[in-house]
């Protein structure tokens, strides 16, 4: 038995990566740069999507 099966399937996205930071090019006073925090919209930060036959269930 594989020991990486998965039980719900990636978002197709962002391909299991749903948060990422992104700089915004300016520098904080101690130097460093500053990011800000991106969520994949899709999968709402999850990393993974419902599959389809349990959403036409739930819209029964």
């Amino acid at each position: 038995m594989p020991q990486n099966a998965r039980t719900r399937p990636l978002c197709h996205h962002c391909d299991g990566f749903p948060a990422v930071a992104v700089t915004t090019g300016q520098r904080t006073p101690t130097g460093q740069r500053q990011t800000i925090t991106a969520t994949c919209p899709a999968c709402h930060g999850t990393g993974h999507t419902t599959p389809a036959a349990a959403l036409a269930r739930a819209a029964r």
